[in-house]
């Protein structure tokens, strides 16, 4: 690496990365009536960030696509920071603060490309737990090979029923692979959710699919056209990459959770596990749901306690309808949780999915 490239690297991914991370730690707290004191906590990492962003201009011709990404992560995050310290000030506060969180998820997008090159971003996107392994951080090294890594299917920004999926970079089609089926919130995308289980999955070992529903949310009411384009994109990945029919899990966050039972209960479902994460349940779904797919069905339940949109009081009600209907039931009740995905329930997902 040459000396104008170490540089740079050093003027600007530490702010950037201290940036991604304080990105991070606000929308895992966000909740409403404390978004001042989780704002007061974050400090002002965009300061440093803005200031490093100023300074690293000169990067050598060859290298003008990687100046590209980390000038599009830098200004994301520096977007994200923006739109947070601005919320306050709109009428519609808690949507605007969703807005520039999404910016958070591009910002990675941008970045992850260059993790295999620069050892502090192959450290970023693993489980914190693990950055100092040193066998792990070595399997991304080389190259990536072929149909690994991050890819889209139909998924552009703005379009919908595409999705897009995440397959470790060490993957071998000579073991099966556990699949995880992630469902993004109301209005939300499969493209930015894909980053809520990037790290976990790149640590820990697995497939990840993140849909994009076919309408503005997941087909909740009405006309059902989610559940066939689910079976159509599960049915893509098998067909292309090993995948353990003993190990489909299918989560979601909010709408996506609530989704995760509507198609997840069906007796036709794929999926051998559900995870839904914030969700809301209605007890007739436990009483239409055929006894036999309930009957010892492994479902992991994550609710806040603090969850605005969907009261807490839903998700225990949901955890005692479904264990006496004999699912196999885990139920994590996250005391300082909002209405928020909590990404550090992921590494303990993935092992219960592995039966550990």
């Amino acid at each position: 690496m040459s000396d104008v490239v170490t540089e740079r690297l050093v003027a600007l991914l530490p702010p950037l990365l201290r940036a991604l991370e304080t990105l991070g730690f606000i929308a895992r707290h966000f909740h409403p009536p404390d978004f001042g004191a989780v704002m007061d906590a974050a400090g002002t990492p965009d300061d440093d960030l803005r200031a490093a962003r100023q300074q690293t201009g000169g990067w050598p011709d060859e290298l003008a696509g990687v100046r590209e990404r980390f000038e599009t992560a830098a200004n994301a995050a520096l977007a994200a920071f923006e739109g947070l310290r601005n919320a306050p000030d709109q009428a519609d506060g808690i949507r605007a603060v969703f807005r520039a969180l999404r910016y958070l998820p591009r910002a990675k997008e941008a970045l992850y490309p260059l993790a295999g090159a620069v050892p502090a971003i192959n450290r970023y996107f693993l489980d914190p737990a693990l950055r100092e392994d040193v066998e792990l951080t070595a399997r991304f090294a080389a190259p990536p090979p072929d149909g690994t890594g991050v890819m889209h299917a139909g998924n552009e920004p703005g379009s919908r029923g595409g999705y897009s999926l995440y397959v470790p970079e060490f993957y071998t089609p000579d073991r099966a692979w556990p699949v995880v089926m992630a469902l993004h919130g109301g209005s939300g995308n499969g493209r930015n959710f894909l980053w809520s289980w990037l790290r976990d999955a790149r640590s820990h070992g697995a497939i990840v699919v993140a849909p994009t529903a076919t309408g503005p949310t997941w087909a909740l009411m009405g006309e059902d056209t989610d559940t066939p384009n689910l079976v159509r994109i599960l049915d893509a990945v098998r067909s292309r990459w090993t995948i353990d029919a003993s190990r489909m899990l299918l989560t979601g966050m909010s709408d996506g959770g609530t989704f995760c039972y509507v198609t997840g209960l069906e007796d036709a479902s794929p999926f051998t596990h559900l995870a839904p994460v914030s969700a809301t349940f209605h007890p007739l779904m436990a009483e239409m749901a055929s006894p036999d797919r309930l009957r010892g069905l492994p479902v992991y339940l994550v609710h806040g306690a603090l969850d605005w949109m969907f009261q807490v009081e839903v998700a225990r009600q949901t955890h005692h309808a479904l264990a006496a209907a004999g699912a196999d039931i885990v139920y994590r009740e996250l005391d300082d949780l909002s209405h928020c995905y909590p990404d550090e329930i992921n590494a303990a997902m993935l092992a219960w999915l592995r039966g550990e």
